[in-house]
């Protein structure tokens, strides 16, 4: 599997962003008012991914440490604290990670382009106000999202055994 480009997430974004200004330039009267709960599951999920990944970041170091022996022993009475990390866990976080890094890229377009629109016109419609901040909250969330989504991947990521020869080595 490999890792998300961040120029894809980029590209992703600003394409949308583009599309959601010029729809919401043509139909900004006839959609309904953004609430500001809006964008809450973008920052619930980006929350949830960043906890992840500190948790899953501290065990993975702590079962490294304890297979080099520099970790708690059996003697110490702390070894019943590590537990062992599953796999398939990791590797559906990673994926986990890279599906999130593309929502959060699809969110932020749309939302950019919410707010491309919105903050210019505050002065001049009433409603863009309350829409100006629920874009911005929206952007932030979605931003949040895909950068606890990469850190995720990133932790997720197995580091090579000190033993493989390096490119050539197989798994």
């Amino acid at each position: 599997m490999s890792p998300v480009r961040r120029r894809d997430l980029a590209a992703l974004a600003l394409g949308l962003a583009v599309a959601a200004w010029l729809l919401v330039r043509t139909w900004y009267g006839d959609l309904p008012p953004l609430r500001w709960w809006l964008p809450a599951p973008l920052a619930v999920l980006a929350v949830a991914e960043a906890l992840g990944a500190r948790t899953l970041r501290a065990r993975l170091d702590a079962q490294r440490e304890a297979r080099a022996g520099r970790g708690p022993t059996a003697a110490d009475g702390r070894s019943a604290l590590l537990r062992p990390v599953e796999p398939m866990l990791v590797a559906r976080l990673a994926v986990l990670a890279q599906a999130s890094a593309y929502v959060g890229a699809v969110f932020a377009g749309i939302w950019g382009g919410v707010l491309l629109y919105t903050a210019p016109a505050v002065s001049r419609l009433a409603a863009a106000g309350d829409d100006t901040v629920t874009a911005l909250t929206g952007l932030v969330s979605s931003a949040a999202l895909v950068a606890a989504a990469l850190w995720l991947e990133t932790v997720c990521k197995v580091p090579p055994d000190s033993g493989d020869e390096g490119p050539t080595a197989r798994a």
